[in-house]
């Protein structure tokens, strides 16, 4: 190439042309009209014009932004929306209409359990388990005032016995005792099973929703009030529903999907970036459902350990208790699913409006780097997170004195390791989903930039 082919061409040709007198002087104002319109100061006009697709077909042309062929920008993008509201009605629609036909109807199922009561310990002595025992065995006789029941006011004596895992109740401690419905005044009628904890879990909390409510102030709130509504659709619908005998992985999804919607569209409004994560959740919703199902059968996992065989008992009829694991593995994704699918979506979204000239495939591209280092982080949060709620467990299988293979085969273990390498799988897969899906819509989205734009 020569020299002369590298020079801007009007500049170089223009003043040629003027030292040389081969154009007149309207040429010459034509041309100063064109370099006016090309470097002058309307490029503040061909920014916003930038910003804007609809008025940039040769920018789409310049840069090979890869989708001049659908059309203005604008009007696509109330298409896409519509698009991706005609695709996730129908399935808001099944969760609500879920929710409705699997709603216990009447009555809740009858409580077998004990009465809980309230009281205050105002003395403790340790003396033998019974009159006249010789043994080593020792229990705590404790006093315990009243303050609500059928006794309130009344002072009952109660004996624990000591035993490494009795708690230590000593004077002042406030505790919770089940009634049986016996004596009121007799001690024989009550047992010392808890602390109370209302007030410093009250207080915990207080302090959690002021750190939200300082730290994301309007958007905080928002979160807090989507959080109200998890624990009111768990705590009003889920529990109900399971409790009344209905199918506990029916329930569980359609108590996931209404907690869904309601929360992403709650917390983020109403937009097609928040139904992009919406979506993503969904499917790795989907895929950690069937995963569950597939490798809960394959290991033979019945769902049932201590806490299951109590709540049987309790309740006197049957439960699903595989059913009530794999709703358990759904619910628990939930939440991380959200995070992820939710900082895809919008990483996404702020790359788009940072460049608007970047295309799908890097839009997706620069989308899954920055997944990657999240999804890392998500999965060992995750895992770490099974692995501390199993750690009673793990210690006793250590001491068991049986193989590592054997203890990781156990019913209590292998549940726990299909939960967590289900949840991870379905983490990981959302990534990519999401990434691909916001990718799609953003580039069909007008670019608006993240910083004020300048005007000459």
């Amino acid at each position: 190439m020569q020299d002369w082919e590298t020079q801007p061409i009007p500049r170089v040709t223009e003043a040629e042309l003027t030292k040389r007198g081969d154009v007149d002087h309207g040429d010459r104002d034509k041309s100063a009209a064109r370099h006016r319109r090309s470097s002058g100061p309307d490029t503040g006009r061909r920014r916003a014009e930038h910003r804007e697709p609809e008025h940039s077909e040769p920018e789409h042309a310049k840069t090979g932004h890869g989708h001049g062929h659908h059309g203005p920008a604008t009007p696509a993008s109330p298409r896409v929306r519509k698009f991706l509201l005609a695709l996730l009605a129908p399935f808001a629609l099944a969760a609500l209409v879920g929710m409705v036909l699997l709603y216990p109807a009447g009555d809740g199922p009858e409580t077998r359990g004990q009465q809980a009561v309230s009281g205050t310990v105002t003395a403790t002595e340790a003396s033998p388990c019974s009159s006249g025992d010789t043994s080593s065995d020792q229990c705590l006789t404790v006093t315990v005032e009243m303050t609500d029941g059928t006794a309130k006011g009344s002072d009952i004596r109660t004996t624990v016995p000591i035993e490494p895992s009795t708690p230590r109740f000593a004077v002042g401690d406030d505790v919770v005792l089940a009634y049986n419905g016996g004596d009121a005044l007799s001690g024989g009628s009550y047992q010392l099973v808890d602390f109370q904890r209302g007030l410093p879990l009250g207080v915990l909390a207080a302090l959690f929703a002021i750190a939200v409510l300082v730290l994301g102030r309007w958007q905080g709130l928002k979160a807090l009030a989507a959080l109200g509504l998890s624990f009111a659709v768990l705590l009003l619908f889920v529990l109900p529903a399971i409790l009344a005998g209905e199918n506990p992985l029916l329930v569980a999804i359609a108590g996931a999907g209404v907690i869904m919607f309601a929360v992403l569209y709650l917390t983020h409004g109403l937009s097609a970036r928040t139904s992009t994560a919406v979506l993503g959740t969904m499917v790795s919703l989907g895929l950690i459902g069937v995963l569950s199902a597939v490798f809960s059968a394959a290991t033979n996992l019945t769902g049932l350990d201590d806490q299951t065989t109590t709540l049987l008992g309790t309740l006197g009829h049957g439960i699903d208790t595989r059913g009530l694991l794999l709703a358990g593995i759904v619910i628990g994704a939930l939440g991380v699913l959200d995070d992820v699918t939710v900082t895809q979506t919008s990483a996404v979204w702020e790359l788009r409006a940072a460049n608007p000239a970047l295309g799908w495939h890097e839009l997706y591209a620069a989308g899954l780097r920055i997944g990657r280092d999240h999804v890392s982080s998500a999965v060992n949060t995750l895992v770490m997170a099974y692995a501390g709620a199993a750690l009673p467990v793990l210690l006793y299988s250590s001491l068991s004195g049986v193989g590592l293979g054997t203890v990781l085969e156990s019913q209590t273990i292998a549940q726990e390791i299909v939960r967590t390498l289900v949840g991870s799988i379905g983490l990981v897969a959302a990534v990519p989903v999401t990434t691909a899906v916001a990718a799609l819509v953003a580039v069909r989205e007008p670019a608006l930039s993240p910083a004020t734009p300048r005007t000459g």
